[in-house]
C-alpha cells in the first residue's frame, strides 16, 4: 500500500506519518509512505504547489491524507474550495482521499473543536470521502485520561501521544477498520483506540 501525506507541521510532528505506516505494518499491511509538508501551509498553498499535483496524478498511491492549516484554518470557504479540489483530483487518479481532522489549540480549549470538526466533516459529506476525526478523538481522550499529555509544550502541535492517536485514526480511516479490529496494538494504546471509537460512533 502506498500512502502520501499532504499537510504541514501537524502532520509530520513526531514523524507520525511513520507511526502510521509502523501500525499498518503490524497489522500485516506492507505500507510505504510519502510526505509532502510545509509549515504552516494549507491546502491552497499545496493546491498550486507542482509537486503535490505531479505526486497525485502519477504517484500511483493506494490513499491521500489530506491535512489542512489549523491554527488558525483561515478562511474556510477557500478551504473547502481547494480540498474539493485536491479530493477530486485525487479520486481522477484512482487514490482514496482521506482528510485528517486536527485539533483546537489548547489556550482555546475543547469549545473551539466543533467548528473546526464542522469544516472536515462538511467536506468530507460533501466530497464523500473518508474522515479520520482526530480533533474529535483528541478530547474523548482528553476526558477518557487526562494524565495523557496530547499537546507538545507549545500548546498547538502534538505530543508524542497526541501524534500516535493522530496515526491510528487515520489508520482506521485508510485500512477501513474500526478500532477493535486492530488486533496487534500493544496494551498501552488501547486507550487511544477506544477514544477513536468513541469519536466514530
Amino acid at each position: 500500500m502506498r500512502v502520501l501525506f499532504i499537510g504541514n507541521s501537524h502532520t509530520y510532528r513526531n514523524d507520525m506519518p511513520q507511526t502510521f505506516a509502523q501500525i499498518c505494518r503490524a497489522e500485516g499491511v506492507k505500507t510505504e509512505i510519502v510526505l509532502l509538508a510545509h509549515g504552516g501551509k494549507g491546502w491552497d498553498f499545496h493546491l498550486n504547489e507542482p509537486e503535490a499535483r505531479f505526486n497525485l496524478l502519477y504517484g500511483e498511491y493506494d490513499a491521500v491524507v489530506l491535512q489542512h492549516c489549523a491554527h488558525p484554518m483561515g478562511d474556510l470557504q477557500e478551504m473547502a474550495q481547494a480540498g474539493a479540489a485536491l479530493i477530486r483530483m485525487a479520486k481522477e487518479a484512482g487514490t482514496r482521499p482521506i482528510l485528517y481532522m486536527t485539533w483546537a489549540r489548547e489556550s482555546d480549549g475543547e469549545q473551539a473543536q466543533p467548528a473546526m470538526s464542522q469544516a472536515y466533516t462538511n467536506l468530507a459529506q460533501s466530497e464523500g470521502c473518508a474522515l479520520a476525526p482526530v480533533g474529535n478523538a483528541w478530547w474523548i481522550l482528553n476526558h477518557l485520561a487526562p494524565e495523557i499529555p496530547l499537546f507538545a509544550p507549545d500548546g498547538s502541535h502534538a505530543s508524542p501521544m497526541g501524534s500516535r492517536l493522530a496515526a491510528y485514526a487515520i489508520a482506521c480511516a485508510v485500512l477501513e477498520k474500526r478500532p477493535e479490529e486492530f488486533v496487534h496494538a500493544p496494551a498501552a494504546d488501547q486507550i487511544l483506540l477506544k477514544a477513536i471509537a468513541k469519536a466514530l460512533s
